[in-house]
């Protein structure tokens, strides 16, 4: 066996700086974190060569005095923690003690930095861990860190860095995270003597998300804001037609720390499952708030991901905050027939409000979720896996936990209270009213024929279009993804309770062996969707009976999308797990495109969907239906300006 020795320390200094420091943009993020821990409000990032060969952070914190600042480039040292029980109520960004220690091993460094109350400042200059210069100077309040040649003593790490355009990608996506989780700092980044981000620093988050992403990125938001068991989560998320085709766009932040998280981003895809296009995700910027004590951020050295002691919690908090803000956000797609509006700022901050009204006072509330719940203790190996019964509407109650706050104890005090008439109330915005003022006769009567406007179904076009007229407005429906999604709702609403039809002639459905057992062994389960079967010979399966909705389909299809989820859910066949049947089931029933039919038909199927919150977006996230105002019908004629 080789001898052992110990690192010279300068080697040591080298592994540990490889940890953390990977890329220039890995010295911008510890860099950002330190200036923010600082109490700056505004700060620059500016950057040359992707950050290779020249990287400046410039803030108006607090700044480090003479004293401190050789102190600050040796190995954990810091400010932010003194005992191990600091370790379980970390609010800082930056706390090891790591980052200025590995990145002067690496690189050239120099530092300007003046207290506020001083009359001078400091320059400090160290370069692979050597101090080369300490004196006074002559310096604004603050800190400035110059960073120049970085891996110029490691060629090894300097030939694995990519191409400058895409170094100066990376920079630029740590500081755009940076400044969604701290909308009440200035960032500024300037890249090649370029600007290219400029955020405003007023503390209103929609202002920093307008600068990082754009506009029309920001025209798709709508907010989140909820408490549930002394969790908050606030932000905003995408509507579901505006889906991304990857998971980019997902920003979550645990107490102002942008991390990645499993837990948060299936919660997030969960609460838009059935109103999203396969093959789409969810964008969202949620920040979420959670004492300290139930998350360790100390697992990761760039502390990108952390570890929470209760997984479940975080899921439900999550998954309910962005379902409850679909719900209120349910109102139809406007139908454009002239040019796009440009948005400005304060525009699109209204444009992303809540619609108020009665909808609003649709919330989840805690009481039955924990009839659905895995049962297992090892929630990430079961809870996640099986995150589907997560659908309920409802979150479960759970005991009193030192971590909970009082005021959210019960998380129904956040519903404003529905009045028992709502006839005599009329709504101020999304969460109050008042009792409305005593209407004369006449306008009783106008007001009484206004609300019993019904939609009218006045024929189709193309075969596939229901024209429906209502008030002053035109709506268009897609007739079979409106009596999809109707279909859709009503097998999982009943379930348990679906009727049958027998067969004429039974049918005999063949299926693989694997198949075949697993639907064996759930007959009875199978019976609960509507589907009455039989064994016959193995691998066929004989078909008595089948779901009233599925009329004269033909059910061989269907049945072996049953085996198949019954194969892959062999372990808790649940059937609220099955949604992918029941879009199929859905689909095969319900009325065909591209067929005429009967206006009395239609006038049936809009009469049952056009108030019901839920079907906005067929099973596959495509929008039910659009409407256009009789306003904008005008325009087009010319009959008004």
């Amino acid at each position: 066996m080789p001898k052992i020795n110990v690192l010279t320390k300068e080697v040591a200094e080298l592994i540990a700086a490889g940890e953390v420091i990977e890329r220039p943009s890995s010295v911008i993020k510890e860099l950002l974190e330190n200036s923010i821990d600082s109490g700056a409000n505004v700060i620059t990032v500016e950057i040359k060569n992707g950050g290779r060969t020249y990287m400046r952070v410039t803030d108006n914190g607090c700044g480090m005095s003479g004293e401190d600042i050789p102190t600050a480039f040796l190995r954990h040292a810091t400010s932010k923690i003194k005992s191990k029980y600091d370790l379980d109520k970390i609010l800082t960004l930056g706390f090891r003690g790591e980052a200025l220690a590995s990145i002067c091993a690496v690189s050239k460094t120099e530092v300007l930095s003046k207290v506020i109350d001083q009359d001078y400042g400091t320059h400090y200059i160290i370069e692979g861990s050597e101090e080369k210069v300490n004196e006074k100077s002559g310096c604004p309040d603050g800190t400035t860190i110059v960073i120049r040649d970085i891996f110029y003593n490691i060629p090894a790490r300097l030939k694995f860095l990519k191409k400058d355009v895409t170094e100066g990608n990376a920079v630029s996506a740590v500081v755009s995270k940076l400044a969604l989780s701290h909308p009440e700092i200035s960032f500024k980044l300037i890249r090649d003597n370029k600007t290219e981000l400029v955020t405003a620093g007023d503390g209103k988050l929609f202002s920093a998300i307008y600068s990082v992403f754009g506009k029309t990125f920001a025209s798709t938001l709508i907010p989140v804001d909820y408490s549930y068991n002394g969790i908050t989560v606030k932000g905003y998320t995408v509507k579901p037609l505006d889906a991304k085709p990857k998971r980019t766009f997902q920003n979550f932040f645990i107490n102002n720390r942008y991390v990645k998280s499993v837990t948060c981003m299936v919660s997030l895809e969960e609460a838009y499952k059935n109103q999203i296009m396969t093959g789409k995700f969810p964008a969202c910027v949620l920040c979420i708030d959670i004492p300290p004590s139930l998350v360790d951020v100390n697992v990761h050295p760039a502390k990108i991901e952390v570890k929470f002691s209760n997984e479940k919690l975080i899921y439900e908090s999550v998954y309910f905050a962005v379902k409850n803000a679909l719900l209120q956000d349910s109102s139809p797609k406007e139908l454009e027939l002239e040019s796009k509006k440009h948005f400005s700022s304060s525009e699109l901050h209204q444009f992303s409000k809540p619609v108020s009204g009665v909808q609003t006072t649709l919330s989840f509330k805690p009481e039955s979720l924990a009839d659905n719940t895995s049962k297992s203790d090892d929630f990430v190996k079961t809870y996640l896996k099986t995150y589907e019964e997560c659908l309920r509407v409802e979150a479960p109650e759970t005991e009193n936990d030192s971590y909970k706050n009082e005021s959210n104890n019960d998380i129904t005090k956040l519903i404003p209270e529905e009045p028992k008439d709502l006839d005599d109330y009329k709504f101020l915005d999304s969460s109050s009213f008042i009792k409305k003022e005593p209407v004369s006769p006449e306008n009783s009567v106008v007001e009484n024929e206004f609300n019993k406007s019904k939609p009218l179904v006045i024929g189709e076009i193309f075969n596939t279009y229901i024209i429906v007229e209502k008030d002053d407005e035109m709506y268009l429906f897609d007739k079979h993804a409106a009596h999809e999604r109707y279909i859709f709702e009503k097998i999982k609403s009943e379930s348990d309770k679906l009727d049958s039809q027998m067969l004429f002639e039974p049918c005999d459905v063949l299926l693989s062996y694997d198949e075949y057992d697993a639907l064996v062994s759930n007959i009875k389960n199978a019976k609960r969707l509507g589907f009455i079967l039989e064994d016959a010979n193995a691998p066929s399966i004989k078909v008595l009976g089948v779901p009233v909705v599925i009329e004269d389909t033909d059910p061989s299809d269907i049945i072996s999308e049953l085996a198949h989820n019954f194969l892959e859910h062999r372990q808790n066949p649940n059937l609220s797990l099955f949604d992918e049947l029941y879009h199929s089931i859905a689909c095969k029933a319900a009325i065909k495109g591209n067929i005429k039919s009967d206006n009395i038909e239609l006038q049936s199927l809009i009469d049952k969907i056009f108030d019901d919150e839920n079907i906005r977006y067929c099973p596959h996230g495509r929008p039910v239906f659009t409407k256009i105002s009789k306003k904008e019908i005008e325009k087009q004629f010319k009959r008004i300006v």
